[in-house]
């Protein structure tokens, strides 16, 4: 599929951030002609993301990657996750922003793949998705990384979905006037709504919503929701989601709840790096002429 311009040239945009006016560690140091080899090295275990990104970035720069790992791939201590070849100087100036990009995206797709797999022991069917909790100019590689650990990365934009939020209900007054506003949305767009309470979840499936939110509500809370819904015939024609207070302590209680959807923030906002390191190989002629 390959990567969109857009995100080449944010690719570019990272490492020029990084470089400045120049590494003049390595114009000092390193003949300007000199080609050597470098691995990227797992110093912990992980889920793999970030390697289409990389290889787009070193491609722009004339490294060639030798061998990689994909991305989706386990890594664990000592692997190997990326063998190039390229000027010297070209590389060590890329190292630290392609390295920058596997460790943040492994470490969602990590943390995602790990929440998904507590989840499913309790309900085989459920969906964990990402949030819009991400930093600026990172969405595309945060909820990427999302979708590589098995998430789903829930709306993108503000334009992929209707999502009435409770901002929206302070200001437009109750579930159903909302919902009864949004019905003038084009056939495409699912509308979802939050709420924070039973009986507004009944409200919101009365009314009409394609898929209800249900908002720093606790699992018993939701069971009562689940079981209304059923109660009334309503539960096979929404989704229901579960958010807020959602952790890797208590997903699982979340799962068991019946719910076909828990999204958390924490999957970009809060998920750590997984480390890594880019070894130089010697180079086999120490002969090249400096600058």
């Amino acid at each position: 599929m390959g990567i969109p311009p857009h995100i080449l040239n944010k690719l570019l945009s990272f490492l020029e951030e990084d470089m400045g006016f120049g590494d003049e560690t390595s114009t000092l140091l390193i003949p300007s002609d000199l080609t050597v080899k470098a691995k990227v090295i797992a110093k912990a275990h992980g889920i793999l993301a970030g390697v289409e990104e990389v290889k787009a970035l070193l491609r722009s720069l004339r490294v060639r990657v030798i061998r990689s790992k994909d991305d989706g791939d386990r890594i664990a201590p000592g692997d190997v996750v990326m063998e190039i070849e390229g000027n010297a100087r070209v590389i060590l100036g890329a190292e630290r922003t392609l390295l920058n990009i596997l460790m943040h995206m492994s470490g969602i797709a990590t943390m995602t793949k790990r929440l998904v797999d507590k989840a499913r022991k309790r309900n085989p069917s459920v969906r964990i998705a990402a949030t819009r909790k991400t930093l600026p100019g990172l969405r595309y590689f945060e909820k990427k990384a999302v979708r590589i650990g098995g998430g789903d990365t829930h709306r993108l934009r503000l334009d992929d979905m209707l999502l009435i939020k409770d901002n929206h209900l302070r200001i437009v007054g109750d579930v159903r006037r909302a919902l009864e506003l949004a019905s003038s949305r084009s056939f495409s767009k699912k509308v979802e709504i939050e709420v924070t309470c039973v009986e507004d979840a009944l409200e919101a499936a009365k009314a009409g919503a394609d898929i209800i939110m249900l908002d720093n509500m606790k699992p018993m809370e939701i069971i009562r929701a689940v079981k209304l819904l059923e109660r009334e015939g309503l539960r096979d024609k929404v989704l229901l989601e579960a958010s807020g207070g959602i952790d890797e302590d208590n997903i699982e209680e979340y799962a068991a709840t019946g719910v076909d959807v828990i999204s958390l923030g924490m999957i970009t906002h809060s998920s750590r790096a997984i480390d890594m390191s880019l070894e130089v190989e010697p180079p086999t002629s120490r002969n090249a002429n400096r600058d």
